[in-house]
């Protein structure tokens, strides 16, 4: 068995193998900041383009809204997803509820968007209107004769994306405070 293993070792590409020991020697203070700083950057960046790709998105949804409130001002009951509630309700409170999901988004998106560090108190706000939002669709979406589910993002559409900007805030900030705890692990190197 082991003359086996022996030639198996032999046999391997040399190229694909991984390296079985670690660079002995210890990375003096400058090395340890410069990489610390590094990655300081590399996270700041990439959160602020996390922050502004889900802003964005938010962004959308909520100028979707806007049209959507548009269509129910000039015409009212013409889009299907408003249409299924005309004997349940009245148009005003269709626009309500639209802006109070715009307003939903706008609260997360500058909560993703401010520095500060209050910023998630306005993810939170967001979070609680689209809660508000959405106890207000799904009341009236089950007094319907018949369930519809192609109107299922009526309801869950704004908590969807304030629950999303409070998973990626959380994940950012978690990351940042790795980065952080990184920079306390760093040593004092004495060349001897």
């Amino acid at each position: 068995m082991k003359k086996l293993a022996r030639k198996l070792r032999k046999s391997q590409n040399d190229d694909l193998s991984l390296p079985t020991r670690d660079d002995p020697a210890p990375m003096d203070t400058q090395e340890q900041e410069e990489l610390v700083r590094s990655f300081e950057k590399s996270q700041a960046q990439q959160s602020r383009m996390w922050r502004a790709l889900f802003a964005s998105l938010l962004f959308c949804f909520a100028a979707f809204l806007m049209h959507s409130i548009h269509q129910q001002v000039s015409s009212p009951w013409e889009l299907r997803f408003h249409a299924y509630f005309m004997e349940e309700m009245d148009s005003w409170m269709i626009i309500s509820a639209d802006w109070l999901a715009v307003v939903a988004c706008s609260l997360a998106i500058k909560g993703l968007l401010h520095n500060s560090k209050h910023h998630r108190r306005w993810i939170w706000f967001s979070f609680l209107t689209g809660i508000i939002v959405a106890v207000f669709w799904l009341y009236y979406m089950l007094r319907l004769a018949r369930f519809r589910w192609d109107v299922i993002w009526l309801p869950f559409g704004p908590i969807s994306g304030t629950g999303l900007s409070l998973y990626v805030d959380h994940l950012l900030l978690e990351s940042s405070e790795e980065i952080r705890k990184l920079r306390g692990y760093m040593y004092a190197y004495k060349a001897s």
